[in-house]
């Protein structure tokens, strides 16, 4: 596969690399079956990828980060991407480089010296709480409302297809705080604490895919919010969650990349020794120039996304890469998947399987973090 750690990284990502990739191999992809029956990634994993600084890409060293730039970023999303385990990889994404970075970017220093430390250690898990029912990845339609009461932010509304729903302990979620505005504002941004009165969750979600990940519903019924856990400038929520989408979608678009590599990778050795008409699959024409396109769109869908995260560690805009990037990486995963379960036949079908995994768990990235079609609208409006 392309090799571009010479080219773009450092010496401290390509370390970190090696760490994570060895902690993936021996720790997630023996265990992480036993994740997807359950349903559920165990606390103990949070903490324990936390003690090695897995879990702090966004957060400053002052409040026990790593503080990796956005090559950090693509590092860390290939290798998870890598495990095979898109359920995994999402809820830790989801905790460690989506929600996180959020606060280290607006909060306050009481706010970062608050919580970063815990989410950092993995000692409290993170959840992103934006979507809601009828809105998707329109976010101007969201209707949970907060109003102020005293010391404390009064929320009611829903939240939908949540990851890490059941088992965060903090979220990240938007409401609106002015009901006389319209469209994208008005919008204000909060960190909640789960539990009390006013909070509930709603049932698991049964997912075709990402089954380690658990997903659900959040129901806020006159849920009372400290005033002190408001994140950035009242009313300006949804312009400031809009400046992390960049590191968002660079972080899936990562991910993909590390699961196709994963899926070629299995794919090949597939082919190389599977016996067919008195030859190898590989013998065959037809399948060695399809793989070498796939191959050949891997390695140009990768060096887009270290091109977009090298862009953005020198602190420039990647609006237009990293939507270009989300609306066609993920659609590259999806067709490549498609076509190695072709090759592997009847097998790769077959529950249970690592390509069969794939081919279930490459669906949900074209959806998450704005829309293939959305995406192509956000990329119009740039050219």
């Amino acid at each position: 596969m392309l090799n571009l750690d010479d080219t773009y990284l450092s010496t401290e990502h390509r370390q970190f690399r090696e760490q994570l990739r060895r902690f993936v191999a021996h720790e997630v992809v023996p265990h992480a079956p036993a994740w997807e029956a359950e349903g559920l990634i165990p606390p103990a994993v949070y903490r324990q990828m936390g003690e090695l600084g897995f879990l702090g890409l966004a957060v400053p060293a002052d409040y026990g980060g790593t503080e990796l730039d956005a090559l950090g970023t693509v590092v860390f999303g290939e290798e998870i991407g890598r495990s095979s385990f898109g359920g995994f990889a999402a809820s830790i994404s989801d905790h460690a480089d989506m929600a996180a970075p959020v606060i280290a970017r607006i909060g306050t220093p009481a706010q970062k010296e608050r919580f970063l430390p815990d989410i950092a250690a993995g000692r409290r898990i993170l959840g992103f709480a934006v979507t809601e029912p009828g809105g998707g990845s329109d976010l101007t339609r969201m209707k949970t409302t907060a109003r102020r009461e005293g010391d404390h932010w009064v929320l009611n509304g829903q939240k939908t297809f949540i990851t890490n729903a059941l088992s965060a302990d903090l979220f990240i979620t938007v409401a609106r705080t002015d009901p006389e505005s319209r469209g994208a504002n008005g919008y204000s941004i909060f960190v909640i604490e789960k539990g009390g009165q006013g909070f509930t969750t709603g049932q698991k979600f049964q997912k075709t895919g990402w089954q380690a990940s658990d997903m659900s519903e959040l129901f806020f019924d006159d849920f009372a919010v400290p005033a002190a856990n408001l994140l950035g400038e009242e009313g300006q929520g949804f312009y400031l969650l809009m400046q992390g989408l960049e590191r968002e979608r660079m972080s899936m678009c990562a991910q993909c990349v590390g699961m196709m590599e994963r899926a070629l990778t299995i794919t090949l050795a597939h082919v190389k020794t599977r016996a067919a008409y008195g030859r190898q699959l590989w013998d065959l024409q037809a399948i060695r120039h399809e793989l070498a396109t796939y191959a050949s769109e891997l390695a140009a869908a990768k060096l887009m996304v270290y091109h977009a995260a090298a862009k953005k560690s020198r602190g420039e805009s990647v609006r237009l890469e990293t939507s270009m990037m989300k609306a066609q990486i993920p659609q590259l995963l999806k067709r490549m998947a498609d076509a190695c379960v072709q090759m592997h036949g009847a097998s790769g079908y077959m529950r249970g399987t690592e390509i069969e995994r794939i081919f279930r768990d490459a669906r949900p990235y074209s959806l998450g973090g704005g829309a293939a079609a959305v995406m192509l609208d956000e990329v119009a409006k740039l050219l």
